[in-house]
């Protein structure tokens, strides 16, 4: 054959593959596309062409789909065994890896626990993020894999369904256990029966009570504690994959987490400005540590006044923080752990007790004999730098009243040996407000069941502080009740995303809050990992407070300088909005049209140092001046 005939050939048999070609270019506009982006990237003359161009044609690439989840055992902050999810999403044809959240644990086992206590706790521990593990490697992987990381509601949705699922399961389980325990005891009895001769009781061998002794009884009934919210072996799974989810949705958007969280949460509707959360800023952990008496307040918290930044208000706690530390332990003194245990029988006051330890909330660790104490150390910390409190920084207690109840006395041990009800509680914080009125804020000050103080004291105090329940609060998936909040009577809550938590539930319950009059705080379990996605949540869900614990501890200061970077970010953009304090003015049910009512300054105090009244507090010989140890400038 000659050679123009085999070119003739091989043209014809070119043309069919050629015209498919040209045809599924031409159907997926590539020619179009591609001339439109050589267009407008003409004038440009950038530097990098075919950059541009690569960025100009992958706006119409598909979007990112998840491949695979990846669910692995880890250590968070305190060396406790948590969850690590991992998303990888189909990039353009490539698998790649979008991120990694690490869950925070919440582990109400105090510190001081017994052995057995905390063993228990451990291994219940262990088994659930094993648990967890193994439901993302395996059900959640297959279950969500080409879903989009941006439909967070059709992942949560599906999440929701998976955990009830797992409940509805675990409910059968029991159930069978519990009938096969019914059926052996039946069995124990009956066999005990047909072997154990009756036996009658003779008359008047009954024991009797001895004359003139009391039986002790509660003088007035209290609500009993509810039970403890179960919490499913396996949960963290819901809750790591759900944030993992949103934080790879943002990734592929190129967006911060916080404004992905905003758009989800206004319909994707991108807010002019966001304002960030006021920082609640734990100073000192007040343990409940022999020879130190007071029970009441677990933590001590600064809140930086609104009209600082972020930046500003850290750097003064942090002048604060340093002058509380040398007046608690000023040098040239020995420490108070070795001070001569003599200066106690000449009537001086011994000094509150020092611990040279971190907290694992990121502050120091220290206790005191009365309420007065620590609020008279701030005031004079405050003084020796040249700040008011009250105006230059605000203080807030963490009370931690669920775990003061004595259960026999049906009251409330505030020191060692001190004892309130709830109705005295209520007049005790009433006139510690009074007499400090910079304290803003109460965190737990009574326990969820006793709902007619929490009324109570919301109505006295409502206007000028804000009363907070943590705690107090049930855990988020049992928060919502026929769109409505179940906690009681209160200020605002603080939200924890632990367990099943999904982003979904925090983007509706803060919805909710924000409807009710509540204000809304994202709280930092005690089991907190380096993982800072908790800032973001708060910043995009609008949260009015942040508490992270201290400056201290790696795990909690990178939350600090997330929230210092969105700060940055937010006002580069001119897009940060100055956050507001408004405190809610309770009334009466009848009357649920009161306005909230802008925070004023405390009125400005005399130069002499407040003083609690005896009665209300029955603390006796409370000292009018510091303790030995701390001087007043």
């Amino acid at each position: 054959m000659e050679p123009g005939g085999r070119r003739q050939l091989e043209q014809r048999r070119l043309r069919g593959p050629r015209e498919e070609a040209a045809e599924y270019y031409r159907g997926q506009r590539v020619p179009q596309r591609v001339e439109e982006a050589l267009n407008a990237l003409f004038p440009l003359c950038p530097a990098d062409l075919y950059g541009e161009l690569a960025n100009y044609i992958s706006k119409f690439s598909k979007a990112p789909v998840i491949r695979k989840l990846v669910g692995r055992k880890v250590l968070d902050g305190v060396g406790q065994p948590t969850l690590e999810v991992e998303i990888h999403c189909m990039v353009k044809n490539h698998e790649k890896r979008i991120c990694s959240i690490v869950m925070s644990s919440h582990s109400q086992i105090p510190e001081n626990s017994l052995p057995d206590t905390t063993q228990a706790d451990e291994k219940e521990r262990n088994d659930s993020v094993n648990t967890a593990v193994e439901w993302v490697n395996e059900s959640l992987n297959a279950m969500l894999r080409d879903l989009k990381p941006t439909d967070q509601s059709e992942v949560d949705k599906m999440l929701g369904e998976y955990f009830i699922k797992k409940v509805e399961e675990k409910k059968e389980i029991e159930k069978q256990e519990e009938k096969e325990k019914e059926q052996q005891e039946a069995e124990a009895t009956l066999a005990l029966t047909l072997h154990t001769p009756s036996a009658t009781a003779l008359p008047g061998k009954q024991k009797a009570t001895k004359p003139g002794k009391k039986v002790s009884v509660a003088e007035k009934m209290i609500p009993p504690a509810e039970p403890v919210e179960p919490v499913l072996c396996g949960s963290f799974a819901i809750g790591g994959t759900s944030l993992a989810v949103a934080k790879a949705g943002a990734t592929v958007c190129r967006i911060p987490l916080y404004l992905h969280i905003a758009l989800l949460k206004h319909d994707q509707d991108s807010p002019k400005e966001m304002s960030l959360p006021l920082p609640i800023i734990t100073l000192l952990n007040c343990e409940k540590i022999l020879p130190a008496k007071l029970k009441l307040m677990k933590e001590l918290m600064l809140i930086p006044p609104v009209h600082l930044s972020l930046k500003q208000g850290i750097e003064r706690v942090l002048d604060i923080q340093k002058e509380v530390m040398r007046l608690l332990d000023p040098p040239g003194k020995p420490s108070p752990q070795l001070a001569d245990s003599k200066k106690g029988k000449a009537g001086k006051k011994a000094p509150p007790q020092v611990l040279k330890r971190i907290s694992h909330l990121g502050c120091l660790i220290t206790g005191f004999d009365n309420l007065e104490q620590p609020l008279l150390l701030m005031q004079t910390a405050c003084n020796n730098i040249g700040l008011e409190l009250g105006t230059d920084m605000y203080l807030a207690i963490n009370c931690a009243a669920h775990g003061l109840m004595d259960y026999v006395k049906g009251k409330y041990e505030i020191l060692t040996g001190t004892f309130k009800s709830p109705d005295e509680m209520v007049d005790m914080y009433v006139e510690l407000i009074n007499n400090f009125p910079f304290i803003i804020a109460l965190i737990d000050p009574l326990r969820k069941e006793d709902r007619e103080q929490w009324n109570n004291i919301c109505c006295a105090l409502g206007s000028k502080c804000y009363l907070i329940a943590e705690d107090a609060a049930t855990h988020i998936s049992k928060l919502k009740i026929d769109q409505n909040i179940n906690v009681p009577m209160c200020s605002g809550v603080v939200l924890k995303y632990i367990n099943q938590t999904k982003v979904s539930d925090l983007i509706e319950l803060t919805g909710l809050l924000d409807g009710q009059r509540h204000i809304t705080i994202l709280g930092s379990p005690d089991g907190e990992s380096s993982d800072d996605s908790l800032v973001d949540l708060a910043v995009g869900l609008g949260a009015r407070f942040i508490k992270l614990g201290g400056l201290s501890r790696g795990e909690r200061v990178t939350k600090y300088n997330r929230l210092l970077a969105i700060e940055e970010e937010l006002a580069k953009n001119r897009t940060l909005r100055e956050a507001t304090l408004e405190f809610i003015a309770f009334g009466e049910e009848s009357q649920p049209e009161n306005q909230p009512s802008a925070v004023s300054p405390p009125p400005e105090q005399d130069s002499a140092l407040p003083k609690l009244s005896q009665p209300a507090l029955q603390v006796p010989s409370l000292p009018a001046q510091l303790p030995e140890n701390i001087t007043l400038t």
